[in-house]
């Protein structure tokens, strides 16, 4: 054999540099790799500039990443989430989505029809058989609790909207804060007390917009008016809507969901009540139409992009680590105002 062969047979042989190698490069952690790669905001310049040259000089390509994180499994995620169309939940899965695919692995989507014990179990099992390298599981309701527990040790697992008391590694938007920023914007634009129209009360999104909501009223020493319960329809809004416009006492209204919000705007029209002049409403949210609402919505923005991203740096260290984190990470929403809030009549 040449000299010139043995060369080449020497390229063909040598691995593609991994994500483990840009880090040791750089002087940083894999998570830190991670976050440059997917553009994370937490992530200081100088650190930033490093790690893309570390990449630049090894000639890194971030659709190798997943290859080197997983050696001995597939490229493969495991994504278990309830056969939904709420926005919330649908718009977290396509985010996870789009999150993996840059760096480098493909979702395996295990849906159930209900968040049971049962249906849970079986999509964990399959994801298992499948040899995904993690599990994710959007678990936003209590009936999950019960089957998370059961998920064997070892298995690298994140939550998504699940309990905020589970010691499991969990990422979530903070959904009272925003509750409590949409019902203080609401006080602060002089309204005496704000009535909230809830989500269904086992969704731990909705207890913790009511949490916010409450404690907001509380720290201003406002009223709080008996609780709205609904489901997360506009239909339910507009029930709650027509009930709302007949008691003059009502000046703003904080809805859940901007679905439940809709409905309370098309029942308040109805019913001769202007929006923002008698009533003011802010939905949670922000869906794409929330701007195009008569009027626009005021609404609590999530960003589900970067519930996604940090749920995938929290499975990767799994991964690499061998070892559950304990952390868990909130994300910050963001109050976005419309047309919808305006002071009191009187």
């Amino acid at each position: 054999m040449s000299r010139d062969e043995g060369a080449a047979v020497d390229n063909k042989t040598s691995r593609d540099p991994a994500m483990t190698d840009v880090a040791r490069l750089a002087g940083v952690s894999h998570q830190t790799v991670s976050r440059v790669l997917n553009d994370h905001p937490n992530v200081r310049e100088q650190t930033r500039l490093r790690v893309r040259a570390a990449i630049a000089e090894l000639g890194y390509r971030p659709n190798k990443a997943a290859r080197a994180l997983v050696t001995g499994r597939s490229q493969l995620i495991g994504v278990v989430a309830q056969n939904s169309t709420l926005y919330g939940p649908a718009s977290l899965l396509a985010a996870f989505e789009e999150a993996a695919a840059l760096a480098g692995f493909a979702v395996s989507v295990g849906r159930v029809k209900e968040l049971d014990h049962a249906s849970i179990n079986k999509a964990v099992e399959r994801h298992r058989d499948e040899r995904v390298a993690g599990i994710v599981v959007i678990a936003p309701t209590a009936s999950a609790n019960d089957a998370l527990a059961d998920i064997p040790a070892g298995v690298p697992v994140v939550t998504v909207d699940g309990d905020p008391a589970r010691p499991t590694p969990l990422v979530t938007v903070d959904q009272q804060a925003g509750a409590y920023a949409a019902t203080k914007h609401l006080l602060d634009a002089g309204h005496r007390t704000v009535w909230h129209v809830s989500g269904p009360p086992n969704w731990f999104d909705s207890s913790g917009r009511v949490e916010g909501w409450r404690k907001a009223l509380e720290d201003a020493g406002a009223e709080v008016p008996p609780l709205v319960p609904a489901d997360w329809s506009a239909r339910a809004g507009y029930q709650a809507g027509q009930m709302l416009a007949r008691m003059p006492e009502v000046t703003a209204v904080f809805a859940a969901n901007d679905h439940l919000a809709l409905g309370i705007l098309r029942a308040m029209h109805e019913r001769g009540r202007r929006v923002p002049e008698d009533v003011s409403v802010i939905g949670f949210d922000d869906v794409p139409e929330a701007e195009f609402f008569i009027p626009p919505l005021t609404t609590v923005r999530q960003d589900f992009a970067a519930v996604a991203r940090e749920a995938l740096d929290l499975l990767l260290a799994q991964v690499v680590d061998g070892a559950a984190a304990d952390t868990r990470r909130t994300i910050a929403p963001a109050l976005i105002s419309r047309g919808s809030v305006a002071p009191p009549a009187n």
